[in-house]
C-alpha cells in the first residue's frame, strides 16, 4: 500500500513559520494532543496544554515526557473561566481544541458527560476565543464518526450529512455544527477585517501510533493482550476503518492552521484528514499485520459476546484537503504500523521513550 504523488508540489510543515509562535492545545495529555505538542515543540513553537490529567496509566504524556516542553495547565473544558483564564495568559495566536469525550463505548456508559465535555467544551472554547488578543486561527478536531453514517463503502465528503448513531458520534456532529454556528456569527469572513481570527474543523480517520492506552480500541487492546500473553479479543474484525499513522492528520492540523493564518478565511471550513482510498481497511487485516510482526505467539480471536451497536463500513474522501491545502499523508498503512509497534516495543523493552518519540517526528517531519 503506498501513497501516490499529486501533479504539484505538497504543503510542508514549515518550521519557519512555527517558530517562537505561541499556541494552545486543549487535550494535551491525551494520546493525539501529545504527539501535537511534541510536533509544535520540535518546529520552535512556544505551546500552552490546558488539559484534565492523563485518562489512562500508562499514557503518552507520561511515557514521553511531553510536560517537560511546555506549560501544563490543569483543566476541564466544561469550566468556561479557567479557559478564559488560560488563554488570558498564554496569548495564543493559534488554538488547536483537542480535549474531548473520544471513546464510542464509554458515551453509552456516560452519555451526558460525552455531551457535556465534546459540544458545551467546544462552545466554551469558541465563546472565550471570541474576545482574545491577538489570537489568529482555531482548529477545532472532531472525528470521521460526525457524518451519518450510511454504510457506504465510499467516502464522506465534507458536505455529506453530520449525524450519528451513538453519543459519542452525535456528540461531535453537534460540536461541528456549533463551530459552524460560531464562524458563521461571530467569526464570519465578511467581517475578517474587525476580528481577524479564522476558524476551521478536522475530521480525521482512525489513528494508530505509539503511546494509546485508551480502552476498546484494536492496538491498545492488542498490546494489553500481547504482555500478557493472552490472545486479544476483536468485536468486529469485518469492519472498515480509514486507518492512518498519528503523525499524518496532525500534519494536517498544522498545515490547514499555516493557511489559516497566512490567507484567513479562505480556508475557514470543515476538513478531512485521512489515508488514501487504498488505505481503508478492516479490523481483522489490521490485526492480522500487528499479530505477524509483534511475533511471540500473539493471536487474536472473535469476541461473540453482545456489544453495542458501531458501524461497520467507514471512510474518508480527503480530495479536498490534497487539492486546496496540497496536504498528503506521508506514510503508508504498514510504514505506520511498523511505527507503532517499535514504539510498544521499545516501552516493553524499557527504552528511552522520549528520544525514540522525537527521533519518530524528527524522521516525519523531515521526508
Amino acid at each position: 500500500m503506498g501513497v501516490g504523488q499529486g501533479p504539484l508540489e505538497d504543503v510542508a510543515v514549515s518550521p519557519a513559520f512555527w517558530s517562537e509562535r505561541r499556541i494552545v492545545v486543549t487535550g494535551h495529555t491525551g494520546f493525539k494532543g501529545g504527539w501535537l505538542c511534541l510536533m509544535l515543540r520540535h518546529l520552535g513553537a512556544q505551546v500552552t496544554g490546558y488539559s484534565l490529567p492523563p485518562p489512562t496509566t500508562p499514557n503518552l504524556y507520561t511515557e514521553a515526557a511531553v510536560a517537560d516542553t511546555l506549560r501544563s495547565v490543569e483543566g476541564d473544558v466544561r469550566d468556561v473561566e479557567s479557559i478564559r483564564d488560560c488563554l488570558a495568559r498564554a496569548r495564543p495566536e493559534v488554538v488547536f481544541h483537542l480535549a474531548a469525550q473520544s471513546l464510542v463505548r464509554r458515551s453509552y456508559a456516560d452519555p451526558l458527560a460525552t455531551y457535556s465535555t465534546n459540544v458545551l467544551g467546544t462552545a466554551n472554547l469558541l465563546e472565550v476565543c471570541r474576545n482574545s488578543p491577538g489570537l489568529k486561527a482555531v482548529v477545532i478536531v472532531t472525528t470521521d464518526k460526525c457524518y451519518l453514517n450510511r454504510e457506504w463503502v465510499w467516502g464522506y465528503r465534507e458536505d455529506d450529512a453530520l449525524g450519528g448513531y451513538d453519543p459519542y458520534s452525535s456528540s461531535k456532529a453537534a460540536a461541528e455544527l456549533v463551530t459552524a454556528a460560531y464562524r458563521q456569527s461571530f467569526f464570519n469572513a465578511e467581517s475578517y477585517s474587525s476580528h481577524g481570527v479564522a476558524v476551521a474543523s478536522a475530521r480525521a480517520g482512525n489513528v494508530v501510533g505509539g503511546g494509546d492506552w485508551a480502552e476498546d480500541r484494536p492496538i491498545p487492546d492488542a498490546i494489553r493482550a500481547f504482555s500478557k500473553g493472552e490472545a486479544v479479543a476483536l468485536r468486529n474484525p469485518q469492519s472498515t476503518r480509514p486507518w492512518q499513522h498519528v503523525l499524518d492528520p496532525l500534519s494536517g492540523y498544522l498545515v490547514l492552521a499555516q493557511r489559516l493564518v497566512q490567507n484567513g478565511p479562505d480556508a475557514a471550513e470543515a476538513w478531512n484528514f485521512g489515508p488514501l482510498n487504498d488505505e481503508a481497511v478492516t479490523v481483522g487485516w489490521v490485526m492480522d499485520y500487528v499479530c505477524r510482526e509483534w511475533q511471540t505467539g500473539a493471536r487474536w480471536v472473535l469476541d461473540q459476546s453482545a456489544h453495542p451497536h458501531e458501524g461497520r463500513q467507514l471512510r474518508l474522501d480527503c480530495s479536498k484537503a490534497v487539492e486546496r491545502l496540497r496536504w498528503r499523508p506521508r506514510l503508508s498503512l504498514t510504514q505506520g504500523l511498523d511505527l507503532t509497534l517499535e514504539w510498544y516495543k521499545a516501552h516493553a523493552r524499557r527504552r528511552d521513550l522520549p528520544a525514540l518519540t522525537r527521533a519518530q517526528i524528527k524522521d516525519y517531519l523531515s521526508r
